[in-house]
């Protein structure tokens, strides 16, 4: 909504003075700095003439000059109370100005005074709105269109009012009746705010040809563990858009639904496309350890360590599946990276153990059964239980020696 000039309409009460005359003519060929000029000497000659005001504003606020633009309307307002006009510019310039608790009363007098011009009452709903009087803004714009179904303003001021008031299905008809794609995907995010996912799945399945609203309609599918509608979704959302999120996304349906070849296919085609990503690196590591592929899953988790050397995720994910393949060494080799960044926690001192017990490095093994003891705690019993069986026959053999 745009800001009027109303300046022809008061010409007729404009007085016999150059300066106004001229400075009309000025405003008409949208000249406002020419015009505020004139306007001052008006305003200079006679401080009382409210449309020498009056147009001083409209040329103030046609140049940004809104707080000397406001003042000036309410200066016309004073000489010349209940002016159509200038109660509805100046209403219009508070919204402006985000004061829309001001401009209110203002422009409930213009529509007041002129209950047949929709431009009032359209930005009085609107300043009712803005004013966080949703309840008031939708009676407004409801009974706009009702006197013209046709005005979009209205209908989508009516739409915005009902979200406003969390009458989420209401809105969501009034911005479908206007096929108001970003305003029904709001709605969408409102309804997954509360936690209201078949309603969102409704609306994101109106715009499948979105790329974007594919992969979330399928990750909504995934949540609800619909996973034939999310490979569905995601499977086109990945033809038309193949990005990293999309390819991940696909790849979730894929794991819900228990196909982890397909699984492996979407996360390999991601790391080809992005090979120094560390993420990626890490999702297909794990992947394949969990299909027991270790020695492809190390491979990765090697990679993703080197992409990321402070990365303790990495480094504890290389050491378990080097050291459950039987490469001691090397797995021993990766703990150490984990004790070098300081991050040991008590499980780490029990793979290392068991390491060193598998290499024959009794002395070693018994300090870290013990370390592994003196942290855990009891959090982990079983492994405590072995530790401390393993130590009573480490010493045992050491004592023989």
């Amino acid at each position: 909504m745009g800001l009027p000039v109303l300046a022809a309409v008061l010409f007729l009460l404009a007085p016999a003075e150059d300066y106004v005359a001229q400075a009309i003519q000025a405003l008409d060929a949208n000249q406002p700095a020419v015009a505020e000029t004139l306007l001052r000497k008006a305003v200079a000659g006679d401080a009382n003439d409210f449309t020498a005001h009056f147009h001083l504003a409209l040329a103030l606020s046609l140049q940004s000059k809104d707080e000397e633009g406001i003042a000036e309307y309410r200066r016309t307002l004073e000489l010349k109370p209940a002016l159509f006009e200038a109660d509805l510019n100046l209403g219009m310039l508070l919204i402006r100005n985000k004061r829309a608790e001001e401009a209110v009363p203002v422009l409930r007098e213009a529509a007041a005074n002129k209950p047949q011009d929709a431009r009032a009452s359209l930005y009085l709903a609107q300043a009712l709105l803005d004013s966080a009087d949703a309840a008031a803004a939708e009676q407004q714009f409801h009974s706009l269109v009702q006197a013209d179904p046709k005005n979009a303003e209205a209908q989508a001021g009516l739409a915005r009012a009902l979200q406003a008031q969390g009458k989420l299905r209401e809105a969501a008809e009034a911005y479908g009746t206007m096929a108001d794609k970003s305003g029904l995907l709001a709605i969408a995010t409102e309804y997954e705010k509360r936690s209201q996912p078949a309603d969102a799945i409704a609306i994101y399945q109106r715009f499948a040809d979105d790329p974007a609203v594919r992969r979330r309609l399928g990750q909504l599918q995934i949540d609800s563990k619909n996973a034939e509608g999310a490979i569905a979704s995601l499977e086109g959302a990945v033809k038309s858009s193949p990005t990293t999120e999309n390819r991940l996304a696909l790849a979730d349906a894929y794991k819900l639904a228990g196909q982890p070849a397909k699984v492996a296919e979407q996360l390999q085609a991601a790391v080809a496309t992005d090979p120094g990503s560390f993420a990626l690196r890490m999702a297909l590591g794990r992947h394949l350890r969990d299909e027991r592929k270790l020695m492809p899953a190390a491979q990765h988790f090697q990679i993703a360590a080197k992409l990321d050397p402070t990365s303790v995720a990495a480094w504890n994910e290389l050491a378990n599946v080097l050291l459950v393949s039987q490469n001691y060494t090397e797995g021993l080799s990766a703990l150490d990276h984990v004790r070098a960044l300081g991050k040991e926690l008590p499980g780490n001192f029990f793979l290392r153990a068991i390491t060193l017990d598998k290499l024959k490095m009794k002395p070693q093994a018994l300090i870290e059964y013990k370390a592994f003891l003196d942290a855990d705690k009891g959090a982990l019993p079983d492994q405590e239980f072995q530790a401390r069986q393993r130590m009573r026959i480490i010493e045992l053999e050491l004592k023989k020696k």
